[in-house]
């Protein structure tokens, strides 16, 4: 069987760095004119004052300190709390597309590969910013690749089920190398005036690039040993933004058609999935837990991250096992885990077993088990 190899990877990051008091200033702002705009319902028992937030708060429920947004004035603005971000013509590059290629470019760098050794180009991420034409098709253009591009949403799985989908496509001969990238704008469908939420997302963008080990010339190669995917039906992260939405007129602009979830209910049900999955990855592979050196998890919550590695390795993991980029980015969906592979795997020596993992809306899991070469 031929051997596949991840060869490089790439990390975009938006301009702007938003503490989680910045964010806490303008929610709070917004929940006091809210109240005092209310006041009279509130008075009477009819509506229900809003809370405010605080920075400690935020830090303590999900250890996110700040995050990376592609525009920071119109989500601090409590008037507007969402970014500014202006469409652009049908003939410039779109948002996603230049995140995208700024993410590739250095991904090809690393791999030592140029435009033309590209024969298939995958953008995966939680959301498009329209639905056609691909967005992965416009990133092949502005790139210069030959062959084929499409996009997929698998939501903060996306890295994951995008790397199958690129092993299987090279193994089968329809691709010498691919590209794959998760350009995630997650600011844009964040409802940056619920208390609950308002504090999780980040935007970035990653990029991958796979290939067989035997035409590989970068001089870091992390082989791919296996992939391993899983889907079940949840509602308990939810976004039902769609262009059906235009023919309800009651349902537009209502607080579903961002980003929403039942944080508790995803906690408990998602943690033991995601480690029963991993287990049973390493395990059809006769690899035991405790010989994996890293493992490159989704960066959605702290907590989850903890209780998931306790699952799998029998006992608390060191950051130096679970690598933790998340008090940084925050959650920037399918390109979290990629991060923390790009950003705590070059110290690793070769030989060492590592495990990526993401996770999410779905419900979905997936896994990819690496060996450094």
């Amino acid at each position: 069987m031929q051997e596949l190899v991840i060869s490089g990877t790439g990390l975009f990051m938006p301009p702007h760095a938003v503490s989680n008091a910045e964010l806490v200033a303008a929610f709070n702002a917004f929940v006091q004119a809210s109240n005092l705009e209310h006041a009279a319902a509130i008075a009477a028992g009819q509506l229900a004052a809003l809370q405010e937030s605080s920075a400690e708060f935020i830090e303590k429920a999900s250890g996110i300190q700040q995050r990376y947004l592609m525009n920071k004035s119109g989500v601090l603005d409590p008037a507007r709390m969402k970014p500014d971000l202006p469409e652009r013509g049908n003939d410039e590059l779109s948002l996603q597309a230049e995140m995208a290629v700024a993410a590739a470019q250095q991904a090809l760098q690393r791999a030592g590969r140029c435009a033309a050794d590209i024969d298939m180009v995958i953008v995966a991420c939680s959301n498009m910013q329209r639905p056609y034409p691909a967005v992965a098709i416009e990133v092949q253009q502005a790139l210069g690749i030959q062959g084929y591009a499409f996009d997929m949403n698998v939501a903060c799985s996306s890295a994951t089920f995008g790397m199958q989908t690129a092993v299987n496509a090279i193994a089968c001969g329809q691709a010498r190398a691919v590209l794959m990238v998760n350009p995630e704008i997650c600011s844009a469908h964040l409802n940056f005036r619920d208390r609950d939420s308002h504090f999780i997302f980040g935007d970035a963008c990653t990029a991958v690039v796979l290939e067989s080990k035997h035409t590989a010339v970068a001089s870091e190669l992390y082989q791919i040993l296996s992939c391993r995917l899983a889907t079940q039906f949840s509602n308990n992260i939810r976004n039902n933004f769609g262009f059906l939405n235009r023919c309800d007129e009651l349902a537009s602009g209502q607080s579903d058609k961002l980003f929403i979830q039942q944080g508790r209910k995803v906690f408990k049900e998602v943690c033991p999935m995601v480690g029963e999955h991993i287990t049973a990855h390493l395990a059809s592979l006769n690899i035991e837990a405790q010989a994996v050196s890293r493992f490159w998890l989704h960066q959605a919550n702290l907590a989850m991250n903890q209780l998931i590695a306790r699952r799998v390795l029998g006992r608390d993991a060191s950051l130096e096992e679970a690598p933790v980029i998340l008090d940084r980015f925050a959650n920037t969906s399918s390109a979290g885990s990629i991060i923390a592979f790009h950003s705590h795997s070059q110290d690793l020596p070769a030989g060492a077993l590592g495990v990526i993992s993401s996770f999410g809306a779905g419900y979905s899991v997936g896994s990819v088990v690496l060996r450094k070469l």
